[in-house]
């Protein structure tokens, strides 16, 4: 394994190499010098989402929502929440479908919520639906053994 992984700032979407022993916390962007991982979802769109997914060497889990879907508002707490269980091993990241459905319509999204797990730029997985933190964790923590 590396002793350092690709990740991209969650701020200024610039690519950093970071020591393992640095991942967490004490990960800071050479380019704008803020946090790179700071427990909460992140918010993708058209602009910044290839390169999230393209170019971090962390899984990209992204939460496929609307504004006006009632199981995606039940879901972004608990999201949330599994964001700051889940950093620096795995970056979670919401995408508006109602603000990007061309994005929306070219990775196949159907139903909302839903989930869809990226490593290095490929869909690994993904599950539609609301889920309870548990259970969020429990399939998220899957991919990570």
């Amino acid at each position: 394994m590396s002793d350092s992984l690709h990740i991209v700032c969650p701020h200024c979407d610039s690519t950093n190499r970071v020591p393992n022993d640095r991942m967490g916390s004490a990960a800071r962007c050479g380019r704008c010098k803020r946090p790179l991982f700071d427990g909460q979802p992140l918010v993708l769109n058209a602009a910044n989402f290839h390169k999230h997914i393209q170019h971090s060497e962390i899984p990209v889990l992204v939460d496929f929502w609307a504004p006006w879907c009632g199981p995606c508002k039940m879901m972004a707490p608990v999201f949330a929440q599994a964001a700051a269980r889940l950093e620096p091993r795995m970056r979670l990241a919401k995408l508006d479908t109602e603000a990007e459905q061309a994005l929306a319509g070219q990775y196949g999204i159907r139903s909302i919520p839903t989930l869809a797990l990226f490593k290095q730029g490929r869909e690994i997985d993904r599950i539609a639906g609301a889920m309870d933190l548990q259970n969020l964790l429990a399939w998220a923590n899957r991919h990570l053994a």
